[in-house]
């Protein structure tokens, strides 16, 4: 397995942290000093390095660019009550990311550049995980195609990186959604499982019509139908109705299997809720609603770990919550984040000390 001797590092003589306040930093803005870079070339990986964090010279030919082979994943690091860094399940990002490179005929990246590549980098750049509530240290591993000629067919050489930025809360209000009906996120056989590129490239529209609607983001449904739920812009989506908790099944392929989900699901049932993972209908939750039965929605994502929604609108029909009033998720973001900074044990095995 690659140590952290067989990375080729090379530091940076000044921090930018100087100039950088962590407190309430917004999300994607600031990124930190290094980066870490590896090639896939003649069929196997390179030696990885660790570099100072600095643009990429890309040739105009390039295939990522002409034909969109690029996955990517989002992970968090967090310093624990002794100030030491952790970083929140970076194996199932790990196995989810090769998922990805799979679907879209990319190679696998090997644990020891994956896993040990995030445990360098950051143990390099442990200053810049802020030490704060709601704050974290985002990690971006990323990789897409090199090959230098115009061609649709699986490139032949690749580049894998990860670089990380600072972030504080990425929702700091709850949120107004959507229902979209008249485009979609992903199909039955295509890959919407994966976290490539172009899933995000083709959801920009629909936000950006919700958004001169005055809403934040869309509630995606299904292709055929447009029925079903799928996902809540860029986040998993969970319903509190009747004392269960609901979100949609993986089984069409069509929905991100996200880490923050699948915690969301091990809390709930903790905290004595019957979770089902099954089709649910727009029908069903606006019956549910003039029942008096829908309690709660909510996003789960990295970005945003748990995101309240404080009205649903389909068509003309608006769905309104009180969320002060709410218990669920208020209660799942505490325990999940009691966990992720070290308040509270670790019972799931979900943090991997740097």
């Amino acid at each position: 397995m690659t140590a952290a001797a067989d990375f080729n590092i090379s530091k940076v003589e000044y921090s930018k942290l100087e100039g950088v306040s962590l407190e309430n930093v917004p999300f994607g803005k600031y990124f930190t000093d290094h980066m870490l870079e590896v090639d896939y070339e003649e069929g196997e990986w390179k030696t990885p390095q660790i570099l100072p964090y600095q643009p990429l010279q890309l040739d105009p030919s390039l295939a990522a660019l002409h034909y969109g082979q690029a996955i990517f994943e989002g992970i968090k690091a967090y310093k624990d009550q002794a100030g030491k860094p952790q970083i929140f399940r970076p194996y199932d990002n790990f196995k989810r990311f090769n998922i990805s490179a799979e679907r879209m005929q990319m190679p696998a990246v090997p644990e020891e550049i994956f896993i040990e590549g995030l445990r360098v980098l950051i143990d390099i750049e442990r200053n810049w995980i802020p030490n704060l509530p709601n704050h974290a240290l985002y990690i971006r591993p990323f990789m897409f195609a090199t090959d230098e000629a115009i061609g649709v067919k699986p490139s032949s050489k690749y580049k894998f990186l990860i670089i990380l930025s600072p972030t504080g809360p990425y929702y700091a209000t709850p949120m107004r959604i959507h229902v979209e009906e008249k485009y979609v996120r992903a199909v039955e056989g295509g890959y919407g499982f994966a976290k490539a590129a172009g899933n995000y490239a083709g959801s920009l529209i629909a936000s950006a019509e919700a958004h001169k609607l005055g809403f934040d983001q869309v509630l995606w449904m299904d292709a055929f139908e447009h029925k079903y739920v799928q996902e809540c812009g860029t986040m998993n989506v969970f319903f509190i109705i009747g004392g269960k908790a609901i979100t949609p099944g993986l089984e069409s392929g069509t929905i991100l299997e996200g880490v923050t989900r699948d915690s969301t699901i091990v809390l709930l049932k903790e905290m004595g809720y019957q979770v089902e993972e099954r089709a649910l209908s727009i029908d069903e939750i606006q019956e549910a609603y003039n029942a008096g039965g829908l309690n709660e929605i909510f996003g789960t994502g990295t970005a945003a770990t748990i995101s309240l929604i404080k009205e649903l609108k389909y068509r003309d029909f608006s769905m309104k919550f009180d969320v002060e009033k709410w218990t669920v998720a208020p209660e799942v973001k505490r325990r999940m984040d009691a966990i992720k900074y070290g308040l509270e044990p670790d019972l799931y095995g979900w943090l991997y000390k740097v």
